[in-house]
């Protein structure tokens, strides 16, 4: 090997990827590499997304009912542990109870056998909205 084509390398003995020709096949691997990465990337960009992105305005106005109203005792997500125990996340709801059935309870005020939960009466436009984003947690 001549010092023209000698990779040099820094104190600590590492190569150096930007010295030419021996780093080339480096900085090249480098891209490749990257290159193929790119659309795990956005896949699962897009995976994260598209929930989001799919929900109608009548489920983002739900959503948001349920965040504000009812996050702060129910876990109100695909995924996430209620923060209060006794309080039934909002993704089980449907197998305890018809989802269309509790348009009913929320219009006459829901009454529940424990304190801590709240007397809620919502109108038909609320109701709409908030059951229509619960139908997308099933």
């Amino acid at each position: 090997m001549t010092a023209d084509n000698a990779c040099p390398l820094d104190q600590s003995g590492a190569q150096h990827a930007h010295f030419y020709p021996c780093g080339a096949a480096a900085v090249s691997s480098d891209r490749s590499a990257m290159m193929r990465s790119v659309p795990h990337q956005m896949l699962l960009m897009l995976t994260l997304a598209t929930p989001a992105l799919a929900m109608s305005p009548a489920e983002q106005r739900g959503k948001t009912f349920a965040l504000t109203n009812c996050a702060r005792c129910h876990s109100v997500d695909r995924a996430s542990q209620s923060p209060l125990k006794i309080a039934p996340p909002f993704r089980t709801l449907h197998l305890r109870y018809p989802v269309e059935t509790l348009g009913e309870a929320l219009a006459e005020g829901i009454v529940t056998g424990h304190p801590t939960m709240p007397e809620f009466r919502l109108d038909p436009d609320q109701i709409h909205d908030l059951l229509s984003y619960m139908k997308t947690l099933e």
